[in-house]
C-alpha cells in the first residue's frame, strides 16, 4: 500500500498545477491498489482545491474515494500523541499535522512508502529509524 501526502491529490484533480503530469505518471507505476491518505491530508487538500476552483475539484478529489482510487484512514484511538509528538520531534523543519499524520499511519501500518512532492520526507524517519521510500 502507498500512502497519499496532500500534494498529489491536488495534482491529480488539478490539471493546471505544476507537479499533475508526474504525479499521474507516478501513479501509473505504482502499485494497482489504493491510494491511503488521513483525513488532515484529504481536509488540506480539500481546502486547497476549494480555493483554486470551488465545488467541482473537490467534487473530483470526492470521486477518488467514491471510485476506491483513494482509502481514507482513521487513526487509532489515542495516535493524536504520537502525532503531537512528532510535530515537537521535527518542529526544525517544521512539521505540521498534515505530515504527521501519514509518518504515525505508516508507523502504525507498517508502510514504508509515501507518494509526495514534500521534501520533508526525506527526512523523517519510520519510529526514528527507517527512510520513507518517496515517491515520485
Amino acid at each position: 500500500m502507498t500512502l497519499c501526502d496532500t500534494g498529489p491529490l491536488v495534482a491529480l484533480v488539478d490539471e493546471a498545477d505544476a507537479h499533475h503530469a508526474r504525479c499521474a505518471s507516478a501513479l501509473g507505476r505504482l502499485p494497482p491498489v489504493p491510494l491511503l491518505t488521513t483525513w488532515p491530508c484529504f481536509t488540506e487538500a480539500m481546502y486547497l482545491l476549494g480555493r483554486r476552483g470551488g465545488l467541482r475539484p473537490q467534487g473530483e478529489l470526492w470521486s477518488f474515494v467514491a471510485t476506491g482510487l483513494v482509502t481514507l484512514d482513521a487513526p487509532a484511538a489515542g495516535e493524536w500523541e504520537r502525532m503531537r509528538d512528532l510535530m515537537a520531534m521535527y518542529e526544525d523543519l517544521p512539521m505540521h499535522l498534515a505530515d504527521a499524520s501519514p509518518v504515525s499511519a505508516a508507523e502504525r501500518l507498517g508502510i514504508e512508502r509515501v507518494f509526495t512532492l514534500d521534501r520533508h520526507f526525506h527526512a523523517y524517519r519510520i519510529q526514528g529509524r527507517d527512510a520513507f521510500q518517496v515517491i515520485p
